[in-house]
């Protein structure tokens, strides 16, 4: 994915790595450059909290905005979720992983630790190192980079729980809607509004600890202040938050809690609403990950054992890194009657800091380590505007998007010699540029009061520019463009006032780009190298069914699918240098369930299950034939869980039990030529703890995540076992019990 340090070995002093060590190298420089992948709303009712992390709520009071305008979740014509911020919290929920990746049918490829993971949905996706197959959103703001060329884009936005209301997972393609890189679906972080009608807030703290890890603490605080009596208030949040860690480090650099370290962030908005027409909101959101280490662990690909103990890496030189992100965004509303106007604009700046240990893969002797720096800069600049008609028989939306991005990524491979001198092996540079414009729009028709039909479109052209730098040398930059459509149709009946079918047939897409040239091991151009790839695109239909049952006390809701992607964007080894190339065609299909049953006023029962059968259809030179399984992608997985209210001491109280269960996924293809090796994680099960008491405004609560203490992987990186390096896998968090304070006022 990071191609140019791919070219790099042939700018390798002859003095370090004569002959065939230089070969050697020019491999392990390919390696770690696939290793260095990771880097590092419009005003709406508030939705009722939610008693654990789970897929189903109260149908006929939770309203989304997932196809951009304000309805409740039962009429959307999708599999729409949300999940509370309040939940997340009570469950102890403290990454992405825990926000979204408990869901069945949902994958968090993470690559060691908060901030630096991928959002798989549905199976769409051929392993970590592709471009992004889910759109990540703050409310209306489109977050991340629309290209693979900064290492960012192959991780989605892990923004901790600072004042969210919800979060809103959407499955199946968006791009008609929300554009590149949503083919497999989004994800959307919504934030709570400033309040105008009065003084309000709430404070916060958390402790924490893992089995093996030291004491971590979370402490947060919210303030609303009106600025002026019903028309403008301020919103400020912050929080402070200290992993202790669990991972333990042995070798040169050894040491307990090596995965240790601190998340802040802040955000503060603003909002203007000075009539029934007008309404302006400002929001500016910082938040900052600091980690000592990563969370990975070593394992043997061939026994699936750890390597060098539970939970525990060898470190010749430590990983630490850092992700800063931070987001500008204005929002303007006005309802002119006949239509409602929103303007989006928005600015970020993404940065990224990464330190890999390549000890092992450089494999130079009487060195003290090897190492791999990785620096990431994203600056994206955003505007949208969008007319959404009134409600009637007939309905409308029409959109503009402007998006400008500028990235750029250093890498440098080096070493230390005994006596603590450096020795720069290679250094890189590689900037890219971005711009994309789109139209988009829908027109809805509401024949009769059970009858919605939908159809949309959207068209886009972007222009690309990518270049590289060796050693302060230009090296090429390659320009490239393209154009897309997205369609969608849906088709909705209402069998009665709460009970509804639907159909829905939508595409998506990824951009295409250019490819740096191919470079041999001799440092000769390969002729009939790909100069570009081609934007990879599918087609999704589906089924449904979502009713309210027995007095609205169950909830049910069901899902057919049907995938269809072709001409899939893939890694392409050729020569020493690594490309972005087409092959091959895939399909996924599955079924989704969940339910909710309400059995009296103190007692509920919910649970989701997903199968999904995600396997290539045709050959793919560089993955796998035609049959095989996409990775990270498990054919069966469900969660279960209960929640008991009930009175203690004359105190509300409430106690909840959740099971989840996922099954066994490959990460990678089981073939000799694959450029993703393969490994075969197995199926695990585990159970979380939650309890409980409110006392005269005072919430108190407590957790217990895996319960049992089950080792199993959430991930596995098994890109540099075809160089003899070790699988990197990410275990999942070991027991871990909190307790959690907090008082609204």
């Amino acid at each position: 994915m990071y191609r140019s340090v791919l070219q790099l070995s042939n700018t390798v002093s002859n003095d370090v790595m004569p002959g065939q060590r230089r070969k050697a190298v020019a491999l392990a420089v390919a390696s770690l450059a696939w290793l260095a992948s990771a880097p590092a709303s419009a005003q709406q009712p508030p939705a009722p909290a939610q008693d654990a992390p789970t897929a189903i709520e109260a149908a006929e009071v939770v309203t989304v905005s997932a196809t951009r305008r304000r309805e409740p979740v039962r009429d959307v014509p999708l599999r729409v979720e949300t999940i509370s911020a309040e939940a997340l919290e009570r469950s102890g929920a403290a990454s992405l992983s825990d926000y979204v990746g408990t869901l069945p049918g949902v994958h968090v490829h993470s690559d060691g630790g908060p901030g630096r993971g991928q959002v798989k949905i549905r199976g769409i996706t051929v392993g970590g190192l592709s471009s992004p197959t889910v759109g990540v959103y703050i409310d209306d703001v489109a977050f991340g980079s629309s290209t693979g060329f900064v290492g960012e884009a192959v991780s989605a936005l892990d923004l901790s729980l600072l004042d969210l209301r919800h979060v809103e997972l959407l499955r199946g393609p968006q791009g008609t809607l929300y554009g590149a890189g949503a083919m497999g679906g989004l994800l959307k972080y919504v934030t709570n509004d400033p309040d105008p009608s009065g003084f309000s807030g709430k404070a916060g703290l958390a402790l924490r600890q893992s089995k093996g890890g030291a004491l971590g603490h979370i402490e947060n605080a919210v303030v609303n202040v009106p600025l002026s009596a019903g028309t403008a208030a301020l919103r400020v949040a912050a929080f402070n938050e200290h992993d202790g860690g669990y991972i333990k480090s042995v070798g040169r650099v050894a040491g307990d809690h090596a995965n240790d370290g601190d998340t802040r962030g802040v955000r503060v908005s603003m909002l203007f609403d000075p009539s029934s027409k007008l309404r302006v909101r400002l929001t500016a959101t910082q938040q900052d990950i600091e980690r000592d280490g990563t969370s990975i662990a070593q394992y043997d690909a061939r026994t699936g054992l750890p390597l060098h103990g539970d939970l525990t890496q060898l470190l010749y030189r430590p990983e630490p890194y850092t992700i800063k992100t931070g987001v500008l965004s204005g929002t303007v509303e006005y309802e002119m009657g006949w239509a409602r106007l929103n303007v989006i604009t928005s600015a970020q700046r993404f940065k990224g800091e990464t330190a890999l240990d390549a000890t092992e893969i450089v494999g130079i002797p009487g060195i003290d380590f090897g190492g791999l720096d990785n620096d990431i800069d994203l600056r994206k600049r955003s505007a949208e505007v969008r007319l959404t008609s009134a409600r009637g028989p007939l309905e409308w939306l029409l959109g503009f998007y402007h998006n400008k991005e500028t990235g750029s990524r250093s890498q440098r491979l080096w070493i230390q010699l005994p006596g603590g001198s450096a020795n720069d092996l290679v250094r890189s540079s590689q900037p890219s540029r971005f711009q994309e414009n789109a139209v988009y729009g829908d027109i809805t028709w509401n024949p009769a009061p059970e009858w919605s039909f939908t159809v949309g479109a959207r068209s886009a052209r972007n222009r690309q520019v990518y270049g590289t730098e060796t050693n302060g040398v230009k090296d090429f930059e390659s320009t490239g463009k393209d154009s897309s459509k997205t369609y969608l149709a849906t088709a909705r009946y209402s069998i009665d006032k709460t009970s509804s079918v639907y159909f829905r047939a939508a595409s998506g897409y990824r951009p295409g780009g250019p490819n740096p040239p191919a470079i041999d091991q001799d440092g000769q151009v390969v002729p009939g190298a790909p100069l570009t790839f081609e934007p990879d695109k599918l087609w999704s239909y589906e089924v449904g069914y979502k009713a309210d049952l027995l007095q609205r006390r169950l909830f049910l809701e069901a899902a057919l699918f049907s995938i269809r992607w072709k001409d899939l964007q893939l890694p392409m080894a050729v020569g020493v240098t690594s490309l972005t190339g087409n092959a091959g065609e895939a399909e996924s299909n599955g079924l989704e369930l969940a339910v909710r049953y309400k059995l009296n006023e103190s007692f509920s029962l919910d649970g989701s299950l997903a199968w999904t059968d995600a396997t290539l259809t045709e050959d793919a030179p560089g993955l796998g034939p035609s049959g095989a399984r996409l990775p990270n992608s498990a054919r069966l997985s469900a969660t279960v869980g209960g929640r008991y209210d009930f009175q203690l001491a004359g105190n509300r109280a409430w106690a909840g039990v959740t099971v989840r269960g996922v099954g066994q996924r490959n990460a990678g293809f089981d073939t000799p030529v694959t450029s993703v090796p393969y490994f075969s994680m197995a199926g695990y099960t585990l159970a979380d703890l939650q309890m409980g008491v409110d006392v005269n405004g005072w919430e108190v609560g407590a957790f217990v995540r895996n319960l049992a203490d089950k080792r199993a992987l959430n991930s596995a990186d098994t890109n540099l076992t075809a160089f003899g390096g070790p699988l990197r896998a990410t275990p999942v968090q070991p027991r871990t019990f909190g307790l959690n304070l907090t008082r609204a006022f």
